[in-house]
């Protein structure tokens, strides 16, 4: 799956006609954590977007449909929503990381994934093309440490052309169905 998506991420790069249109919405109402039989996808928690006003807009077209809020029960193992949330909002600024090497661009997203458990879906666009879905690894809930990343997860980061990336943005579906997205200029996480 995760080689389906860095080869659609790679032919938009390449000047590739963008495979899924585009639909912008803003977020108008937050999804209540308790509702265990909340479900989203396909627009049912969004209105369209306001852009005159400044509103961070969501695509919807990227979440999964039929996702349903997982009950909030901390874990001690950071594997709800309740738990990530918090430290992913302190450490918005470190969800991703640009470094030049051996002549290419790597896109990395070694955070969020190190956060992965309770998030439900993250999508990525770079330079305002089309946002893809970009599969998070299972979290390793039998494990001591399920939000490890390990071999067999595959890797955090993209591979693109050296120069290509000027900014990024993601999006994110917390398992509690609340969503956040942020954008970043590759001069604001381009590693030395």
């Amino acid at each position: 799956m995760l080689g389906v998506f860095l080869a659609m991420v790679a032919a938009t790069m390449n000047g590739a006609a963008p495979a899924v249109p585009q639909a912008q919405v803003a977020v108008t109402q937050s999804v209540p954590a308790s509702q265990s039989d909340t479900a989203i996808g396909g627009g049912q928690v969004a209105a369209p977007a306001d852009n005159a006003t400044g509103t961070t807009a969501f695509n919807m077209a990227v979440v999964p449909a039929g996702l349903n809020a997982e009950a909030q029960t901390p874990s001690g193992k950071f594997t709800t929503a309740g738990e990530v949330k918090p430290i992913l909002n302190a450490t918005k600024g470190s969800w991703v990381a640009l470094r030049e090497f051996d002549g290419q661009d790597l896109l990395y997203v070694t955070h969020l994934w190190a956060w992965r458990c309770g998030l439900k879906a993250m999508a990525i666009s770079v330079n305002s093309e089309t946002m893809q879905n970009w599969p998070l690894p299972p979290c390793h809930v039998d494990s001591a440490m399920p939000n490890a990343v390990l071999p067999q997860d595959g890797v955090p980061y993209l591979t693109l052309r050296l120069g290509a990336v000027q900014n990024i943005t993601i999006q994110l579906v917390y398992d509690d169905l609340s969503m956040d997205v942020a954008r970043f200029a590759r001069k604001d996480v381009l590693l030395p």
